[in-house]
């Protein structure tokens, strides 16, 4: 028999881990209703059409697709190549992220909802990448979008949620890196391929893996003039100081409109960002950052803690006319996602979590037979009616193994009923963390163990 195992890139979660992430998606979603974000859920699975051309090439090999019901090979064209036959096998997919989800349910209910619609998800999606450190086949996205709005104070709001909710969540030291795909296609115009930006900017992402000379090779081989890398290497060589990197950009970009105005939109956001200050975030502007998916057209985000070796643990953009495709056009939008999993990698190697955070129930009421039982489940009752959290041991095991129990889930205190509490209608509790015992009644157990 071979060994039960889940799939690769896929996890099993235990109750304390549970305890944890729902600590994780708590602090997210206060965050986000602080800022008058609403909830919303989408279904698992899209229409395969619904999900794919919206990511890239290399985003669309990435969808998990659904094999139709039934005899579905038997119409199949099977000398097709894998791309083309698998529209014929699959008409469903799992969700690739929550962002084109959100714009078909934007066009699907643009007559109940109030625009700009500020919403908030939190589920999971799937990608069929390849497994490694961070990076896993399903995982949580905790995304907050605005659409119907071009205003930039929604990119300035989002850079907050980061800095609010990392520090919330006591990372020390992280830096929010911004750019604008606006600047990213005056550079393609500048340099002579305005028709080549996905092919720059897909080569450009990879540059933090693979450096940038093998980042020039790739554009070579995608059709980028010698000339053409040559001037993207002297953008892409600079130190890091913003108004050298601004002052370099607004030379070559006097002819570029397209180029001015995503400086012009990086200059409102940074400035209305260290008017109102931040918290712990770092804002830094980085020219490299492409973050190669089709629909992002304005300011593109992403976040990098600076405590621990990982990779990007947020990001987002401004994409303006993503609800478009599905016949809602002129809708603009600007939305972030938070990697929840990422961020528990995190939190778990810098031990962050709270102290307090797992919960045992309050009290085990001990088990030494039936009539016991019988008045132990009576007092449970009473006590659970009163909102205290309580267990009672199923079976008149040892008193050794009961105790055990109650130890390793965590319960701080044991009831004991034997024929003698019963008669005089008390409880012998007993605190584990130092063995003191008290004689209560049910209602003074109930005061005890609430107030």
């Amino acid at each position: 028999m071979s060994k039960a195992s889940v799939p690769k890139g896929t996890r099993d979660f235990l109750p304390a881990q549970i305890e944890k992430r729902e600590y994780l998606f708590q602090t997210i979603k206060s965050v986000y209703k602080k800022f008058g974000f609403v909830p919303i859920e989408t279904p698992a699975m899209e229409r395969l059409d619904t999900l794919t051309g919206k990511y890239g090439d290399e985003g669309d090999q990435l969808i998990f697709k659904i094999l139709n019901s039934g005899d579905f090979m038997s119409k199949a064209d099977k000398e097709l190549p894998s791309n083309k036959l698998a529209p014929q096998i699959s008409k469903r997919a799992l969700r690739y992220d929550l962002t084109v989800p959100f714009a078909r349910f934007v066009a699907n209910h643009r007559n109940d909802i109030t625009f700009p619609f500020k919403r908030y998800q939190i589920q999971p999606v799937w990608r069929a990448d390849r497994p490694q450190k961070g990076r896993y086949q399903e995982f949580f996205q905790c995304d907050a979008d605005v659409v119907g709005s071009d205003s930039l104070l929604h990119e300035v709001e989002f850079i907050q949620i980061f800095d609010e909710v990392l520090s919330q969540l006591g990372l020390k030291d992280f830096s929010v890196k911004v750019n604008n795909r606006k600047i990213l296609a005056g550079l393609a115009e500048v340099i002579g391929h305005p028709d080549q930006l996905m092919e720059m900017t897909i080569a450009l992402d990879k540059l933090d893996k693979i450096g940038l000379e093998k980042v020039n090779d790739e554009w070579r081989q995608r059709g980028l003039s010698e000339e053409a890398v040559s001037k993207l290497n002297r953008i892409f060589s600079i130190d890091g100081n913003k108004t050298a990197m601004m002052n370099t950009l607004t030379d070559m970009f006097e002819t570029s409109e397209l180029g001015r105005k995503g400086i012009e939109e990086l200059n409102y956001v940074f400035s209305k960002v260290e008017e109102l200050g931040l918290n712990k975030a770092k804002l830094e502007l980085d020219l490299t950052l492409a973050r190669g998916l089709n629909y992002y057209t304005g300011a593109i985000f992403e976040v990098a803690t600076n405590e621990v070796q990982m990779g990007s643990i947020c990001g987002g953009g401004r994409y303006d006319d993503l609800t478009g495709i599905f016949g809602l056009p002129d809708m603009s939008g600007v939305g972030i996602s938070f990697g929840a999993d990422r961020i528990y990698d995190v939190l778990n190697e810098l031990e962050l979590w709270p102290a307090d955070l797992q919960s045992a129930p309050s009290i085990l009421l001990v088990n030494f037979g039936e009539e016991e039982l019988n008045y132990a489940t009576g007092v449970a009752k009473q006590l659970r009616e009163a909102g205290v959290s309580c267990e009672v041991y199923p079976s008149s095991a040892k008193m050794k193994k009961q105790m055990a129990y109650a130890d390793k889930k965590g319960f701080p205190f044991v009831a004991l009923i034997g024929s003698a509490e019963m008669e005089e209608g008390i409880l012998t509790v007993k605190e584990l963390a130092n063995a003191e015992q008290r004689k209560l009644s049910v209602a003074e157990l109930i005061e005890f163990l609430t107030h």
